[in-house]
């Protein structure tokens, strides 16, 4: 299957799109009012087919990566879209999450990107979760997975640093992986169950940390009812969140909408979502009404283009 790559990362950018109208809207008013189509104004009183933070940092991360690996370079990135609205929809920044907030104003003053990233408990928002997913196109032939890890830790710790972040961001790129690889859902997530615990074991992570992940890692997470999953800001919600919302759905958009619907933090669930949802279903899956509608769809694709004739995905 051609374009993973602009499957995955429209796939992110038409979630985030969904969801920006109504964020911060509980399940009880979605409940009732479903969104079942790209709306306007709303949350953040932006047009149809607005996406925010998690589709620039997206975007930010995908760019530097056609020209190869510079964590230096991506950093750099990430300050030209707080201070030159670069990667926006609109050429302003109109949403930010406070420990990304806080990690690039400390690139700003110099601070490296290797240790410019909060690492307290209180830090795991789903800021690096949500912007992690072109990696898995730069690593999905990389064998060594000790490897892996370190280059998700790096491109993780930016921003966010603690371990909370950095093994939810793994636990993301190893299904993904599996996905680009064509591996059907069940296989994919199988394998990241095994892979995941077992390097765990081998490094020996905290169990305590460990124990958070064992609804995804120990479990099954697709069996777990909706009254169980949450659409918060918390980082392991949104992963728990995001492989529940594909492993429970037959098609792109019954993905994201069931991700949206779940409240909260509407357009990053949306997102995480959608980067699963875009690469597993494939981008003729994706309702063209959304691609029309999406902001900058041209100068998205021509980016896609270039990632994807970078990173060769073959089917």
């Amino acid at each position: 299957m051609k374009n993973k790559v602009k499957a995955g990362i429209m796939g992110v950018c038409i979630g985030d799109a969904l969801g920006v109208p109504v964020e911060f809207k509980n399940r009880e008013y979605l409940k009732q009012f479903p969104v079942t189509e790209m709306q306007e104004f709303g949350s953040h009183n932006q047009p149809k087919g607005t996406w925010s933070d998690d589709s620039s940092l997206t975007l930010c991360l995908a760019e530097e990566l056609t020209k190869g690996y510079n964590l230096e370079k991506i950093g750099q990135s990430f300050i030209k879209w707080v201070k030159y609205g670069h990667w926006t929809a609109h050429g302003r920044l109109f949403d930010i999450g406070g420990t990304t907030r806080e990690a690039i104003a400390r690139l700003i003053k110099g601070e490296s990107a290797r240790f410019s990233g909060n690492i307290f408990e209180e830090d795991n928002g789903n800021g690096s979760l949500m912007r992690i997913l072109p990696l898995a196109f730069y690593l999905k032939d990389e064998e060594n997975i000790e490897k892996i890890y370190q280059t998700v830790k790096e491109i993780s710790t930016i921003t966010h640093g603690h371990f909370r972040s950095v093994f939810a961001c793994f636990i993301y790129v190893i299904f993904s992986i599996q996905l680009i690889k064509g591996k059907s859902k069940s296989q994919a997530y199988q394998y990241m169950q095994d892979v995941a615990l077992e390097y765990a074991e081998k490094q020996w992570f905290s169990l305590s940390e460990l124990e958070l992940f064992q609804r995804v890692l120990k479990n099954d997470i697709s069996k777990y009812s909706e009254d169980e999953i949450r659409g918060s800001g918390y980082v392991l919600h949104s992963l728990e969140a995001s492989l529940w919302c594909l492993l429970n759905s037959e098609s792109y958009s019954e993905a994201v909408l069931k991700a949206v619907n779940l409240g909260e933090d509407t357009d990053t669930t949306g997102a995480i979502t959608g980067g699963l949802a875009g690469i597993y279903y494939g981008f003729g899956n994706i309702p063209q009404k959304w691609v029309e509608e999406l902001v900058r769809k041209e100068d998205i694709e021509t980016l896609c283009e270039k990632l994807e004739n970078k990173y060769t995905v073959n089917s």
